[in-house]
């Protein structure tokens, strides 16, 4: 940090580094208390920058909080993700398929219940995620939640699991099936859920997914 006129001044946020730290910021309140916690004032003050800072890079609270939507929604891919890479080496496509498959709703599942805060906060504003990716909302893979269910039905249709002429849609189906089941978990009368029950629920409706595409 720089004196100025008697005041510190934080002089670490250039080159794009001020707003990549109120995202950040916006993140951590996000966590302890979701969306409505994600305010310009009190982000500015947690990146340790004066209150105006945030219309540097933002219009408004709106633009602020849709970039921590997106943020968070990235962390829900990179959860997703890490459940696919975990996955024991199967000797059989399909196997190997439908694995990734299941790995996308028990990784989707276990964010919203590992990180509730981050999790509504990604459905807060996500925009339309059925269409082109916006990369601030993929994972590493240059994914989002979305596509990710995607190309595991691709694999599935691929391997022969899925019949190609039960594909078209059935990202609607999986998805309101498993985000369904975290918004009772999380926000529901499931919340009380011990987390064996819990994750029992989650195979059961991944198994329910599976049969009716």
């Amino acid at each position: 940090m720089a004196a100025e006129n008697g005041r510190l001044k934080r002089d670490t946020y250039r080159h794009g580094d001020l707003r990549n730290a109120l995202i950040k910021a916006g993140l951590e309140l996000a966590r302890k208390g979701g969306p409505e916690a994600v305010v310009l004032r009190a982000t500015t003050r947690q990146a340790g920058v004066a209150p105006n800072a945030a219309y540097r890079h933002f219009a408004d609270r709106g633009a602020l909080l849709h970039a921590v939507s997106q943020a968070a929604m990235a962390q829900v891919a990179r959860t997703m993700e890490a459940e696919q890479a975990g996955l024991p080496p199967a000797a059989e496509a399909a196997d190997t398929a439908r694995a990734r498959f299941r790995a996308v709703g028990t990784g989707y599942l276990r964010f919203a219940q590992e990180e509730p805060g981050l999790f509504r906060t990604a459905f807060h504003v996500p925009g339309d995620m059925t269409h082109a990716a916006d990369e601030t909302a993929a994972g590493a893979g240059g994914k989002t939640p979305f596509e990710l269910l995607g190309a595991a039905l691709d694999d599935l249709a691929e391997s022969g699991l899925l019949p190609q002429d039960r594909r078209p849609g059935a990202e609607f189906l999986a998805w309101s099936a498993v985000h369904g089941l975290a918004a009772l978990l999380i926000d529901g009368p499931l919340r009380g859920l011990h987390p064996t029950q819990a994750h029992d629920a989650g195979q059961h409706v991944i198994d329910m997914i599976e049969r009716g595409i």
